[in-house]
């Protein structure tokens, strides 16, 4: 604790032990009509006791009665000059007491954004700190031919990723929460389609890896039947539309004809006629000739 420091928490002890000044601790009808002047008549409740806040100034504290302010106070501020009798109002505000209803706390925009909330024409910056980046280094300022300084068990961001074109790049912290939020979603392995599925997007070939350290375990999926089309997949998602899931069986060639030429088999080919000549057969009626 720094001397400023000191010397205001003394000086705030000796203020909260001081004795309220007798003349202005008297004027609570002052104080209470003050408080009526800006809350409205019937608005302000009983007295709830007077605090010393330096010599010849008090504070009043009056009780609210709006329903909306509950356990909020009215406070007063008196004050008189040195040798005078005259007690005058400094301010009027309302404040809330040990058991008010408050509103929550502020939260900044930055941790109350949620995915989905970006619309169109909207920006969000990123802050330079965030660290789910890291500088992508062009090499222009390294030298490539000597070995980075880099903790032990760490690979240097600079084998990495370069990032040419790309003043940041994914951090190791980036990646990684990619990867859990990915690997949770409805595209990873605990999806119900991919349950039920035949096979793994590892195996499919409409699966397109991805590149670097997110490949070793993603991949984008470009099937145009696949509920998944055009997002990125877990290696074991898996759908339906898996490029093996079902192979259409080819329809058979005819075989080719068996001929026997060792055996012949007799067969009759008219069994209802009976074999003779063309003259025997009966003559036609003549119609319409006598």
């Amino acid at each position: 604790m720094g001397a400023d420091e000191g010397q205001s928490a003394v000086v705030s002890a000796a203020t909260r032990s001081r004795t309220p000044d007798a003349t202005c601790a008297a004027a609570v009808d002052l104080a209470l009509a003050a408080a009526e002047d800006v809350a409205g008549i019937g608005k302000v409740g009983r007295h709830l006791g007077v605090e010393a806040e330096g010599d010849r100034l008090v504070t009043h504290y009056f009780e609210c009665l709006e329903p909306a302010y509950r356990g909020w106070r009215w406070a007063v501020t008196l004050a008189r000059a040195p040798r005078a009798k005259l007690v005058t109002v400094c301010e009027t505000c309302l404040l809330p007491g040990p058991d008010a209803l408050l509103a929550p706390a502020w939260v900044p925009w930055s941790e109350r954004l949620r995915p989905g909330d970006l619309g169109v024409g909207d920006l969000l910056p990123t802050s330079a700190d965030d660290e789910r980046l890291a500088p992508g280094y062009t090499g222009a300022d390294e030298d490539l031919t000597e070995p980075a300084e880099k903790a032990e068990g760490e690979l240097p961001l600079i084998r990495y990723e370069l990032g040419l074109g790309r003043a940041r790049v994914l951090s190791h912290e980036g990646r990684t929460r990619a990867a859990e939020r990915w690997y949770r979603g409805e595209h990873g392995p605990e999806a119900p389609i991919a349950q039920a599925a035949p096979a793994r997007c590892a195996t499919c070939g409409f699966l397109a890896p991805l590149a670097g350290a997110l490949g070793r375990a993603f991949g984008v999926c470009a099937n145009e039947y696949s509920p998944s089309d055009g997002s990125v997949v877990s290696l074991d998602h898996g759908c339906g539309a898996h490029s093996e899931a079902a192979v259409v069986p080819s329809t058979p060639e005819p075989l080719p004809p068996i001929v026997d030429e060792f055996q012949y088999e007799v067969v009759q080919l008219h069994p209802e006629h009976t074999s003779g000549s063309v003259s025997d057969a009966e003559p036609a009626e003549d119609l319409g000739h006598s």
